[in-house]
């Protein structure tokens, strides 16, 4: 069967890839509190031969019913901090726009260097700064601020150089705002949904994105995300931040490639 808008071919063997896929990344959203494209977009482009913008729009879409399933699975542990989340997505969605903006003005290998730096940071802060499993996230009139603001420089980034919001989210809600790992997560996921759905209608609109590939991934996804999150609530905070930094260093891995290859092409 071929999409009518985007000219892909799914085969049994496209299915099957894309409910793998879509397991992994289900898995490691529930765990880490991210939307899982930063597996989704490289192994569609590998596997199924997406281009970039087809692929990482697809992710986009995927991202919607797993980040539902991963709020779901963390506001049963009380993890979500339901405000805090709207005024991070308030900023990501205006962020974003600016970063669109931005990105045809500012050199990709710079800021992907740069971000491979602030992932390098990160990494070493969660061997130094261990969260507390009782710590919350007060809202006061000044974290309030700072959380939009948060949002608003995540979105930048994230429509600079694709990156998801959680890989910022996540750790600055931990180690800037002091925030417990599970809260840090469940609200990262609850942040992404807005923008997701806003971002999906505008890409459904041009005609770039397979919803038919999404749908797999996501239901897919949806079936490991509970489990995902089961085992961030199990394992030891030192653990998940030891977790969390391996998942970041092969990101920051990926970057580093990306920068280098970019830098060759230039």
């Amino acid at each position: 069967m071929t999409s009518a808008r985007t000219g892909i071919v799914r085969t049994p063997r496209s299915v099957l890839l894309c409910v793998g896929i879509g397991l992994l990344a289900g898995l490691l959203s529930g765990l880490f509190g991210v939307g899982g494209g930063t597996v989704v977009v490289p192994l569609l482009v590998l596997l199924l031969r997406f281009d970039q913008r087809l692929a990482a729009s697809t992710s986009l879409a995927a991202i919607i019913p797993t980040a539902a399933v991963g709020v779901v699975s963390y506001a049963l542990h009380g993890s979500v901090a339901w405000i805090p989340a709207l005024l991070l997505a308030a900023g990501a969605v205006v962020g974003a726009q600016v970063g669109t903006w931005l990105l045809p003005r500012v050199s990709q290998t710079v800021l992907r260097w740069a971000f491979v730096a602030f992932l390098v940071a990160v990494i070493v802060s969660l061997f130094l700064v261990i969260p507390s499993r009782d710590a919350q996230l007060e809202l006061t009139w000044l974290t309030g601020a700072a959380l939009v603001l948060l949002g608003v420089g995540t979105g930048v980034v994230s429509g600079l150089i694709g990156v998801g919001g959680g890989i910022i989210v996540v750790p600055v809600l931990m180690l800037g705002f002091g925030t417990s790992d599970l809260v840090a997560k469940g609200t990262s996921l609850l942040m992404m949904i807005p923008a997701a759905i806003s971002g999906t209608v505008g890409n459904a609109r041009r005609g770039n994105v397979d919803l038919g590939t999404a749908a797999i991934i996501g239901i897919a996804a949806c079936t490991t995300t509970a489990l995902g999150a089961w085992i961030a609530t199990m394992v030891d905070p030192f653990v998940g931040n030891v977790l969390f930094a391996v998942f970041l260093a092969f990101i920051a891995v990926q970057m580093a490639l990306k920068a280098i290859r970019g830098r060759r092409a230039g």
